[in-house]
């Protein structure tokens, strides 16, 4: 079976009546790398955690390599730590995430909680400090880290277990240029074993480092699936969806429009020029210059 994911008529809403997953069909394939985009509340973070199964669906199903994720399945134990093996989550802001005493602690958690002899427990805990460089970190209590030391130790203390699945939930949020594109290798040489990872982001700059197709998020359906060039070609969707907007200049006598994202990188501008009394606009996509 090619289907790592499949959704069928999936729902979920908080508290039973504020809906923020509304989903017809989604089907994330084998070794693929997606992409979840969408303005704040779109309802790609709850996606992904009912991906996860750190929510249920409420009405539809989700099967996971053939198997329906469901609150009765993971009842049984062995069922749930098949699942953790093969599937991890990097959240947010991982604060959420580290609780150990240590950064060597918080590495070694996952995998003696999945039951691994603790001989290989440090063989793989040791590779993964050095993979990462975090070495000389190894006795650090996580929260006197950086946020990109905390980032890089939260996604080192899930990747040591060598999932099949790899969920990310605005991975590059809130680090700095370096950082991000450390994380963004990482991930890459990561992805390069047949892996499949799911990003969610409303990072527009990183979209072609990070996935091969993507599924755009609007009030919790997904109302586009194409490739990231389509995507970022396509103005008129960017803005339906609140992931750019427009903003004027005038200079002189003429106003110019510029569909505007705010990205890691800065914004990035089309330019197109109106007269003041003309209400079109140019948003073909967000390819043009910095200003």
């Amino acid at each position: 079976m090619n289907s790592m994911y499949r959704l069928t008529d999936v729902t979920y809403a908080y508290l039973g009546k504020f809906a923020a997953v509304q989903i017809d069909r989604l089907e994330i394939r084998r070794s693929s790398r997606v992409a979840l985009i969408g303005a704040n509340g779109s309802g790609k973070s709850t996606l992904l955690k009912l991906l996860d199964a750190l929510y249920f669906s409420q009405k539809g199903s989700i099967q996971f390599d053939g198997v329906s994720l469901s609150e009765e399945k993971f009842r049984d134990e062995a069922a749930q730590f098949g699942f953790r093996r093969r599937v991890g989550f990097l959240f947010q802001d991982p604060e959420v995430q580290l609780f150990s005493p240590t950064v060597w602690d918080e590495i070694c958690f996952g995998p003696l909680q999945i039951g691994w002899e603790k001989e290989r427990v440090r063989s793989e805990a040791e590779r993964i400090l050095k993979q990462f460089g975090l070495q000389s970190l190894r006795d650090r209590p996580p929260y006197r880290l950086s946020v990109g030391e905390k980032k890089k130790v939260a996604l080192a203390s899930v990747l040591v277990i060598d999932p099949e699945v790899l969920l990310l939930d605005e991975p590059t949020a809130a680090l700095d240029p370096r950082t991000q594109s450390m994380l963004l290798e990482l991930l890459h040489q990561w992805g390069e074993n047949h892996k499949t990872i799911v990003t969610s982001t409303h990072d527009l700059s990183i979209l072609k480092e990070i996935c091969d197709e993507v599924f755009v998020m609007k009030d919790g359906s997904i109302v586009y699936h194409g490739s990231p060039a389509d995507v970022l070609g396509n103005g008129k969707l960017l803005q339906d969806s609140n992931l750019i907007h427009e903003h004027t200049h005038r200079h002189e006598q003429v106003v110019h429009l510029h569909p505007h994202t705010h990205d890691f990188h800065g914004h990035s501008h089309e330019r197109g020029t109106r007269d003041p009394e003309d209400q079109g606009s140019n948003t073909e996509g967000i390819k043009g210059k910095e200003d």
